[in-house]
């Protein structure tokens, strides 16, 4: 019986594969970046100003950057709002992730 459900759990895998897949290609697709600029001033340029001076904009544009894709960007988002205390819905970091990606990053 276990390793009944066992064999089904892993044939279902490929079943919810794609939807991730697809997800992680373009995680803020339904962000809305102008909504995302406003949480980004309100939100992140403070710290990032602290942290790299200028406009805070550095923390994108730098050559060792993080972020190097679209779900790496989704993480980092996720992490700085755990980390802080934010307390930001998941539709807040997707206009972010919008307004990141059409600003700095242009990850398709």
């Amino acid at each position: 019986m276990k390793r009944t459900a066992s064999v089904l759990a892993l044939a279902a895998l490929p079943l919810f594969a794609a939807p991730l897949a697809a997800q992680a290609a373009a995680p803020f697709h339904k962000g809305d970046a102008k909504v995302g600029e406003k949480l980004h001033k309100e939100q992140c340029a403070a710290c990032h100003v602290g942290r790299f001076g200028g406009d805070g904009s550095k923390i994108y544009t730098r050559a060792d950057r993080r972020v190097k894709s679209a779900s790496a960007l989704a993480q980092q988002i996720t992490t700085c709002n755990s980390m802080l205390g934010n307390h930001l819905f998941p539709e807040d970091e997707q206009n972010l992730g919008a307004y990141l990606n059409k600003t700095y990053y242009k990850f398709k």
